[in-house]
């Protein structure tokens, strides 16, 4: 069967769900999405299935491996099982969307200007990014009577108005920003969250979903991560916290009061937390709570093309795909015995074909879980990387030290809030 990349919402409700392993996860009950203003990317979000169970789950795009005409298949079976709750900033569009009235402006059907058209569908397409937009929308005309089959008109959705983040009608204040926050880096998120008034910032911040409210927490100070993480129930603090790095996990928890944050670590999945007790075990100044105990790590038979497949992943920071680290089993932290690492660069000259265990780099010298900070500048300053391996005395890898982490710091401890140039009030952003 083709693969769908361009389908009619309306045509995904009640479809299958699948998982990698083909078992059936529920049926499509509708499609949820972030509506921007004309001439910027709406974005699809996610599907909400139905389980067997009856229970209501989100998932989100991303997760979505292929849509095929008669069901859906998954490219990861890890999901989230928690009961779907719409945020703000999320329309629904079969529950919310669909039979709303808007107005259009397409020029090629200016018989349908100053009309109230109601909306009978949406068309979503995948992006070279693979993510989903909004790219087309189906509306109605004046209903005829009889019985007989209204017209439909196809119009790009630039030339669609009267939908908000907030569904139709006036426009919402916080789903409005919500949607802004879509289309902005993390770190520009963490900026503009920070210029609201508290409660808006708290209520702003609640309507974030796990993952992105993890991202823009990683790029505050560590005491505004504290503070913000305050405001959310505990069992909301420990989700976010699984979904972010476990060194910035550490490290925040870090701050906390230390039987809160043996609480949160207790509520956290155990697979989340044990990474996190480990980097708390080392002393903050060493290298040990520096790294990342998931950067790539490969066996020996793994190809140049599965390698470079794995540094593709959009989700990996750049100095983390910049590198792969070769072991024997288990590729776990700790691992088996570290055998060497292979540069991108290295590996965009090789044939496909060839094993990473063949292009190894086994003279680059390793850093050590207890070595200072500045030994870790030291190494990187030398040999031009931006990313490092970490080992232990016996030679197992146990994660890798990314040179902006380290720069975090390096840096004064209120940094990201002083902004790249605190002191320069006269360049102004181009």
């Amino acid at each position: 069967m083709s693969e769908v990349t361009r389908v009619y919402a309306g045509r995904l409700a009640g479809m299958v769900v699948r998982g990698p392993d083909t078992d059936v996860i529920g049926r499509v009950r509708d499609v949820i999405v972030n509506v921007r203003p004309a001439h910027h990317t709406s974005r699809v979000l996610g599907v909400v299935v139905e389980m067997t169970n009856k229970r209501r789950i989100f998932l989100p795009m991303l997760r979505i491996g292929t849509i095929e005409p008669q069901e859906i298949n998954l490219v990861s079976g890890s999901v989230s099982l928690r009961s779907f709750k719409p945020r703000a900033g999320e329309v629904a569009v079969l529950g919310e969307i669909i039979g709303s009235k808007v107005h259009v402006d397409d020029p090629e059907l200016d018989h349908l200007h100053s009309k109230p058209l109601e909306i009978a569908d949406i068309e979503i397409e995948r992006t070279r990014t693979r993510d989903w937009a909004i790219s087309r929308v189906a509306v109605i005309g004046e209903r005829p009577k009889f019985g007989r089959r209204p017209d439909l008109h196809t119009i790009p959705w630039n030339h669609v108005h009267g939908l908000y983040a907030g569904g139709t009608g006036l426009p919402d204040e916080a789903a409005e920003l919500l949607a802004e926050f879509e289309d902005m880096r993390p770190a520009d998120v963490a900026t503009v969250l920070y210029r609201l008034p508290e409660n808006q910032r708290v209520s702003v911040a609640s309507e974030l979903d796990d993952e992105r409210l993890a991202d823009v927490l990683q790029e505050m100070s560590e005491d505004r991560q504290a503070e913000l993480l305050e405001t959310l129930d505990i069992e909301r603090a420990a989700d976010v916290l699984e979904e972010m790095d476990p060194d910035d996990a550490a490290d925040l928890l870090g701050e906390l009061d230390e039987a809160k944050a043996d609480v949160l670590l207790e509520l956290m999945d155990p697979e989340e937390s044990a990474p996190v007790r480990r980097l708390m075990s080392f002393s903050p100044d060493t290298v040990g709570a520096l790294m990342t105990p998931e950067p790539l790590i490969l066996s020996p038979q793994t190809t140049v093309a599965e390698a470079l497949a794995l540094a593709r992943n959009p989700d990996l920071p750049t100095s983390l795909a910049s590198m792969v680290f070769v072991v024997r089993p288990p590729t776990a932290t700790p691992t088996g015995k570290y055998l060497g690492c292979v540069h991108l660069q290295k590996m965009l000259r090789e044939p496909p074909s060839s094993l990473v265990s063949g292009i190894l780099d086994p003279d680059l010298p390793p850093l050590y879980a207890d070595d200072s900070q500045e030994t870790a500048a030291r190494f990187f300053a030398t040999y031009n990387l931006v990313c490092g391996p970490v080992l232990d005395d016996d030679g197992h890898l146990l994660g890798a030290v990314a040179v902006d982490d380290l720069l975090d710091h390096l840096l004064p401890d209120d940094w990201r809030d002083a902004g790249i140039r605190p002191h320069d009030h006269k360049r102004k952003e181009a």
